[in-house]
């Protein structure tokens, strides 16, 4: 793969500065290595198997409240 450019590098950061948030999640130590294991197992990366199980439980709190 061919080294990215300094203008790609730039467009990037800013296109995720716009679009998206930071968000910082603390785990004992050890629970990162089986997040990761986890995901990997699902085919998914880590962030994106944080985002489904964030959204899922969003969603099943919310059917449970009504």
């Amino acid at each position: 793969m061919p080294p990215v450019s300094k203008e790609h590098q730039e467009y990037t950061a800013k296109y995720v500065k716009e679009n998206y948030d930071d968000l910082k999640v603390r785990t004992p130590k050890g629970k990162k290595e089986q997040v990761q294991a986890h995901a990997a197992g699902t085919g998914e990366s880590m962030n994106a198997f944080i985002n489904r199980a964030i959204d899922e439980t969003m969603e099943r709190d919310k059917q449970e409240a009504h």
